[in-house]
């Protein structure tokens, strides 16, 4: 939990501009500082401990990739978590493809995770592919702001006051926020089954 909301912006701001300008140990103050609340946020929408694990590596390497991306000044939090989010994405989108190949060969799910090479977590869903599938299409229609404020209070469970401190924004924006992204994830998900 965040124990001085107002100074921690500010401070993973300069750990991640002493990180950008080649400090290898500002980098490692960062991945300890909110390395713990991006594993909490990809555990939630993995529901998988080791994918989980997996997850934040790669999203820590994505962010070692883009660094000189990174807009100075800006809060970090919020862009941590966009790639964080995007890499769960991509695994979603990467098992799924997975998923087809193996279902073209007509094999037992036991069967089709060995003979696909991926990990027997993924031949065990805890929820309907397909509907997991268009939720997260759905989501990422969304404008960036909307799909941030969806994800960190639907989904991660934050409260509002902890989302508007991640998102550097305010309470009555993330309400705003996450109120019409809720409504227009909603709409189009009922469009879709209808149609």
């Amino acid at each position: 939990m965040v124990n001085n909301p107002g100074s921690m912006p500010a401070a993973d701001a300069e750990l991640m501009m002493r990180y950008v300008s080649g400090d290898d140990g500002a980098f490692d103050a960062l991945y300890q500082r909110v390395g713990p609340q991006l594993h909490r946020y990809l555990l939630r929408m993995a529901r998988d401990k080791a994918l989980a694990d997996d997850l934040l590596q790669l999203t820590f390497l994505k962010v070692h990739r883009a660094r000189s991306a990174y807009v100075e000044g800006a809060a970090p939090l919020p862009w941590l978590y966009a790639i964080a989010h995007r890499t769960f994405l991509d695994e979603v989108r990467r098992v799924k493809r997975a998923r087809v190949r193996v279902a073209a060969t007509d094999v037992l799910p036991e069967q089709a995770a060995t003979l696909s090479g991926e990990d027997a977590r993924f031949a065990r869903e805890p929820v309907d592919a397909e509907k997991l599938s268009q939720v997260l299409e759905a989501l990422d229609t969304l404008p960036t702001n909307q799909r941030q404020a969806l994800t960190l209070t639907k989904i991660e469970g934050r409260s509002i006051a902890e989302a508007a401190t991640i998102a550097g924004t305010t309470e009555g924006a993330m309400k705003l926020r996450a109120h019409r992204a809720y409504k227009a994830l909603r709409q189009r998900l009922i469009t879709e089954t209808a149609a």
